[in-house]
């Protein structure tokens, strides 16, 4: 099943893959045809028909310039070495402190790592990194403005109901002061959160939970 948001500029589609329930995100815009993948989770070849699908969104031949990875885990790159090998000239993107991990465990090359609030421009959109450390070192929420709406892309930071799993009490400090810093006290509330597994969220619903999550330590 695909799952389809719609804004000004950009059409996403979403599908799900693996027993995790992985999810992976396809931006297509829909005047140049520049897509973003976002998450080669697993099943290369439902991924492959999923950028496909975005010849449905454009007049314009589609081209997948990016596959950016959220973070290192394992069962979010399982199809990263297949999808960049079928789009060789699509950029490898990762955050900083998870690219060497990433090529460790598939032996792919991160061909660009990002930092906190760098930005990607990829013609008719842009994606600025947004690092959230904890679940990984290196793990990164992307963040899409357009045409008044605001989209965060959370990987395994952010979900309804809480943070994504940390295995400390330093990670699990660390990302909640991220979190609370970089996305709470930036983004306004009707900001739409698609995380990497399940259901989305709005900030909006899980703001008023901050404290509690403080509370229980998870």
């Amino acid at each position: 099943m695909t799952n389809t948001i719609e804004t000004e500029h950009v059409v996403i589609r979403s599908i799900a893959v693996s027993e995790m329930a992985n999810n992976v995100y396809l931006i297509t815009a829909k005047e140049s045809g520049s897509q973003v993948l976002i998450d080669a989770a697993d099943d290369a070849e439902a991924i492959k028909d999923l950028i496909a699908s975005g010849t449905e969104d454009t007049s314009a031949d589609p081209e997948l310039h990016a596959i950016i990875t959220t973070h290192q885990h394992w069962d979010h790159i399982r199809a990263l070495p297949a999808t960049s090998a079928e789009f060789p000239d699509a950029m490898t993107i990762a955050g900083s402190d998870d690219a060497e991990a990433i090529t460790a465990a598939e032996g792919v090359e991160i061909t660009r790592t990002v930092d906190h609030l760098d930005v990607g421009d990829f013609g008719d959109f842009v994606l600025q990194a947004i690092v959230l450390r904890g679940h990984t070192p290196g793990s990164i929420a992307l963040l899409l403005r357009d045409g008044g709406e605001t989209i965060l892309f959370s990987g395994d930071s952010l979900f309804p109901g809480g943070p994504g799993k940390t295995w400390s009490t330093e990670d699990f400090t660390s990302l909640m002061d991220d979190l609370e810093e970089r996305v709470f006290d930036q983004l306004p509330d009707e900001t739409k959160v698609l995380p990497g597994h399940g259901d989305d969220t709005a900030l909006g619903e899980e703001r008023p939970k901050l404290a509690e999550w403080r509370e229980r330590g998870w």
